[in-house]
């Protein structure tokens, strides 16, 4: 049986680089937002859905879904997300499922951003969370979407609150932005999940790994 990892992380906390350090270790990581955006690719039943719904000004001129007013829509308005949740997130799930039931390596990463959020929890055996300050948060989705403060707080405040993602997850990577050290914390982090999978022991004890130094101790 293959060790499965859920990586999460509020957004803009550094989810993608650590991603991006599992997969240059060789790890096999499905990327739900990869996934999102091909449910609802042209002609496919979930964007059809998604147009049935909420109506053709989301859908762009080039036949596909218009993820920025999508996206200010829905985090504006609770309701809209649900509904968009409802549509998107059992072809997700449909498709991450098919996904690791192929997998045979000692371990791999199912990368979801709103894992929590979602309670897709069921789908792994332990939670990874890449974690972040809540105004370096903020700061690097203004900066990265070039988005309104405002946008930016709507989209924060949307999500997991972070002291409730610390409580649900088994293992945390404090990422203060220094990419040298993320490296080294995902290293460590990658030779404990290979010493699980070896060991059978899925539910051990986690690790809080700051990015910021050398080291882990153990969660309690």
């Amino acid at each position: 049986m293959t060790l499965t990892i859920g990586l999460t992380g509020g957004i803009a906390s550094g989810k993608s680089l650590v991603q991006s350090q599992f997969e240059a270790l060789g790890v096999p990581v499905l990327d739900a937002d990869r996934v999102a955006r091909d449910v609802v690719a042209p002609g496919s039943p979930g964007l059809a859905a998604i147009a049935a719904q909420f109506g053709a000004d989301f859908i762009a001129a080039d036949g596909g879904l218009d993820r920025r007013r999508m996206r200010e829509h829905v985090f504006a308005d609770a309701a809209a997300r649900q509904r968009l949740e409802a549509i998107t997130h059992p072809l997700i799930r449909e498709r991450m499922r098919a996904w690791r039931a192929t997998q045979r390596g000692p371990y791999c990463m199912l990368s979801v951003a709103i894992l929590l959020e979602a309670k897709m929890q069921d789908m792994v055996d332990r939670v990874l969370l890449v974690d972040a300050p809540v105004e370096l948060q903020l700061a690097r989705l203004v900066e990265r979407d070039r988005i309104a403060e405002s946008l930016a707080r709507q989209m924060l405040a949307a999500q997991l609150s972070r002291e409730a993602r610390l409580g649900a997850a088994h293992d945390v990577l404090f990422n203060a932005g220094e990419p040298a050290a993320v490296r080294q914390a995902v290293a460590s982090l990658h030779r404990y999940y290979l010493q699980l999978a070896e060991r059978g022991d899925f539910k051990a004890p986690g690790l809080r790994l700051p990015a910021i130094e050398n080291s882990f101790t153990i969660k309690i």
